[in-house]
């Protein structure tokens, strides 16, 4: 707007924090695309040093979030009288002896174009199932989907303690299919939500910032169904009703993915369990290649029957941890770009 009516001759957007004195990195606006969620904070000023870093301390690549760290002649020498705080917050910096670096708390990525992007804060840093995940890198990407006005990524667990990444925004209607296949496009399967629920404006705190506690249960309409088809057969209506209590989903369509649905490593060693309880026969594979409902039926290739004790003598109930098992995690891993 302000470019478009009584431009000045120059427009800065700033960035920095009292601790750098005031502001560090500097964007010059010349041109903002009608697309465009964000603005750069640009690059450091003059006598001024940006680092992101990695939680071991080591450089982020391009595109990669980190926290963004500063140092040079503008930073202070610290908190008065709080020499806890000033412990806490100031580092040495690693990368140049006797100089300092302040820790800031942000999220940010170098773009192609050398520049900054603002992610927002680390406060939301969360980790699951072994991987540490940036809830604002989440929801930075959802920014991005014409759609999305404002949006919200949080962690959820549900009765049996399984965590889930659940997303809202508010904006124009979108499928949640829709969300999920955009997001998947650049971030790995781990940080893909499992529901993607519209609200008609994001609840916020009395001091105006978004309050995340009152963010409710996402809905049936919130999950990334393929377009609901009942199951067919009783092999597909028992793994849809196992799929549904693992998931803590209402209901499971046969075209329907397990990890679309939310699954994961751990929970898919609880399914290969019930599933073998209830006499059917699926190898560990088979449930990465085949993740919809009615293509793991057929994998199954066997009708039902009472379980039976195993050669292995385990008897049915009892989770028998195999070799096979083991590997599901770093399966998940390796199968990222395919699910």
């Amino acid at each position: 707007h302000v470019l478009q009516h009584n431009p000045p001759q120059r427009l800065l957007n700033g960035y920095g924090p009292t601790e750098s004195t005031v502001f560090a990195t500097t964007h010059e606006i010349r041109h903002v695309a009608e697309d465009a969620t964000s603005i750069p904070i640009g690059r450091p000023i003059a006598n001024t040093r940006i680092l992101l870093l990695d939680e071991n301390g080591q450089l982020a690549p391009v595109g990669v979030a980190g926290e963004l760290h500063i140092g040079g002649d503008g930073l202070a020498l610290g908190y008065l009288q709080r020499a806890d705080l000033t412990a806490e917050r100031f580092m040495a910096d690693p990368f140049q002896p006797g100089q300092r670096l302040y820790k800031t708390g942000d999220l940010a990525r170098w773009n192609d174009q050398g520049e900054l992007e603002f992610l927002g804060r680390n406060d939301f840093q969360v980790k699951i199932r072994g991987f540490r995940i940036e809830l604002g890198e989440i929801e930075a990407k959802l920014l991005q989907h014409d759609a999305v006005e404002r949006a919200a990524v949080i962690v959820r667990a549900d009765s049996e303690g399984h965590k889930r990444l659940l997303a809202y925004y508010s904006g124009q209607p979108a499928s949640a299919e829709a969300l999920r296949e955009h997001v998947a496009k650049t971030l790995p399967a781990y940080m893909v939500p499992a529901a993607f629920m519209q609200l008609a404006a994001l609840p916020l705190t009395l001091n105006g910032k978004l309050d995340r506690n009152a963010l409710p249960e996402p809905d049936e309409a919130s999950l990334a169904s393929r377009g609901y088809e009942a199951p067919q057969g009783e092999i597909e209506t028992l793994i849809a009703a196992l799929w549904a209590e693992l998931l803590n989903v209402p209901r499971v369509g046969r075209h329907d993915h397990f990890f679309e649905l939310g699954g994961h490593s751990l929970l898919a060693v609880s399914l290969l369990e019930r599933m073998r309880q209830a006499g059917l026969s699926i190898d560990v594979g088979d449930l990465f290649s085949a993740s919809s409902l009615a293509a793991l039926a057929e994998r199954v290739g066997t009708t039902l029957t009472a379980a039976a004790v195993p050669p292995n003598g385990i008897e049915p109930g009892c989770t028998a941890i195999t070799p096979g098992m083991l590997t599901l995690v770093s399966l998940e891993q390796a199968h990222i770009d395919r699910i």
